[in-house]
C-alpha cells in the first residue's frame, strides 16, 4: 500500500467532548481538519481504519482523533490525501495553522496543533496547502466510502 499523508475533515454542532489527558474541549460548531501521517507499514490503509472507526464508534479511543470518531458530535464527512513516502504531516500543518485546539494530535511532534478548525467547509483550502507541498491530492467521500476523486 502506498505511504502518505491525509487530512481528515469532520463536522459538528458544537460540543464539549473529552480527549483523554487533554481533558475536557469545547468544539466550536462547524469543520474541524486533522492532520495525520500514513508513512507506517500500513500506508494509507490508515484512512480505512479512521472510517471504519467513525462507522463504529463503540470502539476505545487511543489517539486524540479517535476520540472525535467515537463522539456521536461529530462527522467524519471526507479525507484529503497525496501519496508521499516525506514525512510532511507537520509542514501541512503549518499550512492550516490557524485556529488549531493546543496539543491536539501533535505530542510527538514540535506543532502546536494537528487539529484546525473552520466555520466553513476548508476542503479548497486543504487542497491548495497539499498543492503548496508539490503533493497532488485526492479526496474520499465518507459519506459514500467507495467513491474516490482525483483533484
Amino acid at each position: 500500500m502506498d505511504k502518505g499523508i491525509y487530512c481528515l475533515v469532520f463536522n459538528n454542532p458544537g460540543c464539549m467532548v473529552r480527549v483523554g489527558a487533554l481533558g475536557e474541549i469545547m468544539f466550536q460548531p462547524g469543520w474541524h481538519c486533522y492532520v495525520g501521517s500514513a508513512l507506517g507499514s500500513g500506508g494509507l490503509k490508515r484512512l480505512e481504519r479512521h472510517i471504519n472507526l467513525a462507522a463504529q464508534r463503540d470502539k476505545r479511543p487511543k489517539w486524540h482523533v479517535d476520540y472525535l470518531h467515537t463522539s456521536s458530535h461529530f462527522s467524519l464527512v471526507y479525507a484529503v490525501y497525496a501519496v508521499t513516502g516525506k514525512r510532511l504531516e507537520c509542514r501541512l500543518a503549518h499550512e492550516l495553522d490557524t485556529g488549531g485546539i493546543p496539543k491536539f494530535g501533535s505530542s510527538d511532534c514540535d506543532c502546536t496543533s494537528h487539529l484546525f478548525y473552520r466555520g466553513n467547509d476548508p476542503q479548497e483550502e486543504i487542497i491548495s496547502a497539499f498543492r503548496q507541498l508539490r503533493l497532488i491530492p485526492a479526496t474520499k467521500t465518507i459519506m459514500n466510502p467507495g467513491v474516490k476523486d482525483t483533484i
